[in-house]
């Protein structure tokens, strides 16, 4: 059973993302939405763990104009991918 995992905070305001990662099965995927676009940003320590298994919410992205610095392999996806992860995943978690 599939679980798709929402991160809204950034990495350094929140263990959100650690605790997410310590649960984290082989089917999971991982939307960061809102604050948790930065943990996708290069440079920062978490960005390679999260690539090819991470998205982030693109409106997010621009919002806080980080489009150029997302980490490659990490893709930036619209609402319509958004409601796909939540269909095809059996369940949703917030990591509020």
């Amino acid at each position: 059973m599939a679980t798709l995992h929402l991160i809204n905070k950034s990495p350094s305001a929140s263990d959100a993302l650690a605790a997410c990662l310590r649960v984290l099965a082989e089917d999971d995927a991982i939307l960061l939405i809102e604050d948790g676009v930065y943990a996708a940003l290069t440079g920062t320590g978490t960005c390679r763990t999260l690539t090819g298994i991470a998205s982030a919410l693109t409106a997010d992205v621009e919002a806080r104009g980080v489009q150029e610095r997302l980490e490659p392999g990490i893709d930036s996806v619209d609402d319509s991918v958004f409601v796909e992860l939540c269909t095809r995943c059996d369940r949703v978690m917030s990591w509020f």
